[in-house]
């Protein structure tokens, strides 16, 4: 069985507040440990009206604190943003209070427009230039070591979470896989090059201290609920988001009623349907499925559900009808 795990946007819809969000997004991090999921990834973004997990360390520590199996982690982190000793300060700091349930997954997009990018970065390169060169010296600070190299964080050497390379195209699937770490697709906004970035991630596999052979994951939108009918209808929230933001119209997640008011023009419908075609919308048989085929497809050992909706009923509906559908409630006998 394919474990599931759910990456959580702490998702601020139409009226209501971040901090709500917030809250929302610890009750789903509760929901899905007992539910069975194995892990609970929150994001960094910047500047988006929609999404408040801004600071991933801050908002993991709460949810490593508020669960006791789950394991916490970003997906991801932002590295050029940032520099590779306060990452591995923050991290080090969260395995030292949650040892052995702490996962570390790095990207190198700004996760936010170009004025706010060089707010964070304080630099010219907004392009992730040194972002190789970046992950090695963060890994290097948690490396175990018999003698101390300055500078040297503390906690620190020893200290180290799991490190994931995030990528929505090839170049951190070869990043990835020569540095012999576990490597996770964005396949939920980036669907196109999902097969040849995991080829090239496997061909380009050299063993490591962290894993003997590759380890794959991929991001899936899915949204699941006891009809097809409602799982889309519960979906036009992110269609009109999604339509939203690649006009520049950043806001809140809009509500369903919203955006079943809302009419598409012709060239908006295509955006959307093409944005969406990847997305796993459905009733549980439907979701199962899809996820079915896309492991077959891809050889995959695992995979991180996203999920948008406008209520966190419905979202913490969804996630439990495919907890069942999956099977994730039921033993697994060892062999």
């Amino acid at each position: 069985m394919i474990p599931l795990s759910v990456l959580d946007l702490a998702t601020v819809v139409t009226g209501s507040s971040p901090a709500h969000a917030l809250r929302e997004t610890t009750m789903m991090a509760v929901e899905a440990e007992r539910l069975g999921y194995r892990r609970f990834w929150v994001a960094e973004h910047h500047a988006m009206p929609a999404v408040a997990s801004s600071a991933p360390a801050v908002l993991i520590a709460h949810l490593a604190n508020a669960t006791s199996t789950l394991r916490i982690g970003a997906g991801g982190v932002m590295l050029p943003n940032h520099s590779p000793l306060v990452i591995a300060e923050q991290f080090a700091t969260l395995e030292a209070l949650h040892p052995g349930r702490i996962d570390l997954g790095l990207g190198r997009a700004p996760g936010t427009d170009h004025i706010t990018a060089r707010a964070l970065r304080r630099s010219g390169d907004l392009y992730a230039n040194r972002f190789p060169d970046d992950v090695v010296e963060l890994i290097g600070y948690l490396l175990p070591r018999e003698h101390p190299v300055h500078p040297s964080p503390v906690p620190g050497s020893g200290y180290l979470p799991q490190v994931w390379l995030l990528g929505s195209s090839t170049f951190s699937a070869q990043l990835a896989g020569t540095l012999g770490l576990p490597f996770s697709f964005a396949y939920h906004f980036a669907p196109a090059l999902l097969d040849q970035a995991l080829d090239v991630y496997r061909s380009n596999f050299r063993p490591s201290i962290f894993l003997d052979e590759p380890h794959t994951m991929i991001g899936v939108s899915v949204l699941c609920a006891p009809s097809d009918d409602e799982a889309r209808w519960l979906s036009g929230s992110n269609a009109l988001s999604i339509l939203q933001r690649s006009s520049g119209r950043m806001g809140p997640l809009p509500s369903p009623e919203e955006a079943a008011a809302y009419r598409f023009t012709p060239t908006e419908s295509a955006i959307v349907d093409e944005t969406i075609a990847s997305h796993v919308i459905g009733d549980p048989r439907t979701v199962h499925e899809g996820l079915v085929a896309l492991a077959k497809r891809t050889d995959t050992d695992e995979f991180m559900l996203s999920t948008r909706t406008h209520c966190y009923e419905a979202r913490a509906r969804s996630f439990t009808l495919i907890a069942t559908a999956w099977g994730l409630d039921e033993p697994v006998l060892a062999s």
